[in-house]
């Protein structure tokens, strides 16, 4: 345990660098999925075509090979068309992947639940005279957003165990820094299990999260309904 004990600042570290890239990921993610859930849902096909192509690739890639694609593609491909020697931060590049596939995710959750919305209500915002844009944000989305919160809580749950992927590109997370205690130490089934540990206690502090954000939703809705 004295072994332990004396990585713990490091593992907290790396603990804190993944619920950064988390919560990064997630705000990311979830304006990407808003706009490819309302491209889908527009009326244009050269704009749900395109979406729905590049939301099955996502969805049907792994995520790994997104990450590997976002560090190492995006370098050489930004490199040889300005010809310079720039390079992409294991931080960035983690969020670009992780926002990538979580919105994929993320448009179908919003599609679903902007078509699970009563038409009813959409002809009284006509009738009202709201514009579209105003319909969108003061009547869609609010009650979109009730309906997808348990399926985003999810997504969350598999953001945050996802992070673990960037540490292949030198990202000093909570497992690259358990995998460097564990070289060090040379004691690797213990700061992997500790790793396990504290990616365990990160989920459970998360769930209550959801939950109280999922029940102050629903709030209006049943006071509306009682």
């Amino acid at each position: 345990m004295d072994v332990l004990q004396a990585y713990t600042g490091q593992l907290l570290q790396g603990a804190l660098m993944t619920v950064q890239l988390a919560c990064a990921a997630l705000v990311c993610g979830l304006v990407l999925g808003l706009v490819l859930a309302a491209c889908q849902l527009s009326r244009h096909a050269w704009l749900r075509r395109p979406v729905a192509v590049l939301t099955g690739v996502l969805r049907g890639v792994p995520e790994f090979l997104v990450v590997l694609v976002c560090y190492f593609g995006l370098s050489n491909l930004i490199n040889n068309h300005f010809d310079s020697a720039f390079d992409i931060s294991p931080f960035f590049a983690g969020v670009v992947s992780l926002a990538l596939v979580l919105g994929a995710y993320a448009c179908e959750v919003f599609r679903g639940s902007f078509v699970a919305l009563e038409r009813g209500q959409l002809e009284a915002a006509r009738s009202l005279g709201l514009s579209p844009l105003q319909t969108f944000f003061l009547v869609r989305l609010p009650q979109a957003w009730r309906i997808a919160i348990p399926s985003l809580g999810n997504l969350w749950q598999s953001l945050l165990k996802d992070t673990s992927l960037v540490s292949v590109v030198g990202l000093e997370d909570l497992l690259k820094k358990s995998n460097m205690a564990a070289q060090a130490s040379h004691q690797p089934f213990l700061f992997l299990m500790a790793a396990a540990v504290m990616y365990f206690c990160l989920l459970a502090i998360s769930d209550p999260l959801v939950s109280a954000l999922e029940r102050r939703a629903q709030r209006p809705y049943q006071a509306h309904r009682s």
